[in-house]
């Protein structure tokens, strides 16, 4: 369903929320990659946070939420909190071993 076919707030409701799951479920499913970056990164001799990286993912997303209309500004602001998260996920992990 579209936006625009959305014909009461009770549709528009369901509509967020079924969003929110997807948007969780691929969460979830990027958190399992970072774990795994942060298996693999201690025998590679890469810490956690690569600046290139991370500014490469900004670069990525500010296109992708140009490419869907979505503000660039909110995706970043977004992102870095993701990144943040995962950043402090694997130095966890990193330091662990």
């Amino acid at each position: 369903m579209k936006a625009a076919d959305c014909a009461t707030m009770t549709d528009v409701r369901a509509e967020i929320d079924r969003i929110d799951r997807a948007l969780v479920a691929l969460l979830a499913e990027r958190s399992g990659y970072i774990d795994r970056a942060a298996e693999l990164k201690p025998a590679l001799g890469l810490p956690a946070r690569i600046d290139a990286r991370v500014e490469e993912v900004f670069t990525k997303i500010r296109a992708a939420a140009r490419l869907e209309g979505l503000d660039p500004a909110l995706a970043e602001m977004l992102w870095r909190r993701i990144i943040d998260w995962s950043i402090a996920r694997e130095e966890t992990t990193i330091g662990d071993r």
